[in-house]
């Protein structure tokens, strides 16, 4: 791939905020925005009203792209969580490292403490750094995470300042908040015990308790009872530390809010990864029964709103001009995740991936291509960009904004793309990589689309979405026929030789 050092044209056009890298003292110091990233969770291409959708409004994310560029060409590199999340902070394919599928809520940590991430980056950079929000890359060392105690091997060991996450998903165990290295409200008295092997004795669960369940699960989901709704895992304990689903949003969003008024003064970077629109889909009762849609819609809502209250913060503290904005998603969506919310039933005629085919899980576009939209005023000019992109570049695109160097060996797949997300040039990216959850990879070149063959499960039966798998090779003129509806490899054998003899070098390089 080409790559392009665009440092010393930005160098001229950045904001006015000064510092010296941390390490640097002598250096010559260097302007640099703040960086603010919302990742949200599960939220489709055709989920928000500046991309197409007309069964919901998303006034808070429209307005961000009116100010901004709304990229329609916009990659994350894997349609399921966990292995976007890493390929997001560490720029390296997930599907080059073992162990990186969707994480169990006490997996040990899949980030090794001290390698290169996005946050460490822009630490070295003199920034302030937190994670809020949804974490699902797992915590603490082999032995697993001490939730009694100090939990090392987390955000604060590979960059992150500041952090206040969910450990993993709304849907896993353990429920609770993790503020830094310790459970938020936890009492020595009442100790969190988790297990995802065996059962814990003596805790209410979804398959043996069902009078107990506010929402019920359509397929899993049937483990410990948290809040009414059970999850996946067992735990027991930390009565005083459990989270209410109806309050996630808001307490996320006041995290997120207070972290960026400490930090005014001084440049920063928000990684804010809401739980919405992800199963259970609980929204607080602002939102309930607003969208016409079920929980599904009323979360999308309440992500539109977390989105405007980050917005409303920064024009208020003054910050607008020396700040980005980055909204977008960790993956495709899914309607039916694992719980009877009436997302099917109330689903009417809105398509949650917009004109793409699949969603979450699943090898067709409808399970990588994001909404990507980036503001900056006066820097970024509004429109729209159909020029190449994927989240893979944002770390190697924020070193290169802030006169960071990248270490190869360890974000090998991350490559400054910083012209494109400036809207100040074309793509350096020629190919896009995607990653479906059966480890089968497609590459994107020249508009063309070729999906490796698979073991032919043409339907996640589950969530009744469509695979993308084939026994043969499938290849798409993405230009022509953006639904991936009709197969051209057997009408273009060179174009398919071309590319899997090029995803074949991606991945043994």
């Amino acid at each position: 791939m080409k790559t392009q050092n665009s440092t010393g044209m930005i160098t001229g056009i950045l904001g006015v905020v000064s510092l010296i890298p941390s390490g640097c003292s002598h250096e010559k110091k260097v302007p640099v925005p703040n960086i603010i990233l919302i990742y949200a969770d599960d939220l489709g291409y055709g989920d928000v009203s500046c991309y197409g959708a007309n069964a919901v409004s998303t006034p808070n994310i429209d307005l961000l792209a009116f100010r901004g560029l709304r990229f329609t060409n916009a990659y994350c590199t894997s349609a399921t969580s966990t292995p976007s999340r890493y390929s997001l902070l560490t720029g390296e394919y997930a599907w080059r490292k073992s162990g990186t599928g969707v994480a169990r809520g006490n997996a040990s940590a899949i980030i090794d403490p001290g390698r290169t991430t996005m946050a460490s980056v822009l630490r070295n950079a003199g920034y302030t750094t937190g994670a809020v929000g949804k974490w699902h890359l797992g915590l603490g060392p082999a032995s697993g995470a001490d939730w009694n105690g100090d939990i090392t091997n987390g955000p604060l060991d590979i960059g992150f300042s500041y952090n206040y996450i969910l450990p993993a998903t709304g849907d896993r165990v353990p429920c609770v908040y993790v503020e830094n290295r310790r459970v938020v409200g936890l009492e020595e008295s009442d100790p969190i015990e988790v297990n995802y092997d065996e059962k814990i004795p003596g805790m209410p669960t979804g398959k043996d308790n069902p009078e107990l369940l506010k929402m019920v699960p359509s397929h899993g989901h049937d483990m410990t009872i948290v809040n009414g709704i059970s999850r996946i895992g067992w735990m027991s304990g930390g009565k005083n530390a459990l989270w209410v689903d109806e309050n996630i949003a808001d307490t996320l969003t006041g995290k997120a809010v207070s972290f960026i008024e400490k930090n005014k003064d001084n440049p920063f970077f928000l990684y804010f990864a809401t739980h919405d629109i992800h199963v259970p889909r609980v929204p607080h009762p602002r939102f309930a029964g607003k969208s016409g849609m079920g929980p599904r819609g009323d979360a999308i809502l309440e992500f539109d709103w977390s989105v405007g209250e980050i917005m409303k913060t920064v024009d208020r503290l003054n910050l607008t001009e020396n700040t980005i904005i980055i909204v977008t998603s960790d993956n495709g969506p899914v309607v039916d995740d694992g719980y009877r919310d009436q997302a099917v039933e109330l689903l009417g005629n809105h398509k949650p991936a917009g004109p793409l085919r699949g969603g979450k899980y699943s090898a067709f576009d409808g399970g990588t291509r994001v909404i990507f939209i980036a503001s900056w005023k006066g820097k970024i000019q509004p429109g729209r960009t159909n020029e190449l992109f994927s989240q893979v570049d944002l770390l190697a695109s924020f070193a290169d904004l802030t006169g960071q160097k990248v270490p190869e060996t360890e974000c090998r797949d991350s490559h400054s793309n910083l012209n494109a997300l400036l809207g100040k040039g074309t793509s350096t990216r020629d190919w896009i990589v995607e990653h479906a959850v059966n480890g089968r990879l497609s590459l994107i070149k020249n508009n063309w689309k070729y999906i490796e063959p698979g073991p032919g499960d043409r339907l996640y039966a589950h969530v009744n979405i469509e695979s993308g798998n084939d026994t043969l090779p499938q290849l798409y003129n993405l230009k022509e026929d953006i639904g991936e509806k009709t197969n051209l490899a057997k009408d273009n054998p060179l174009i398919v030789k071309e590319l899997t003899e090029l995803i074949n070098n991606i991945r043994n390089n």
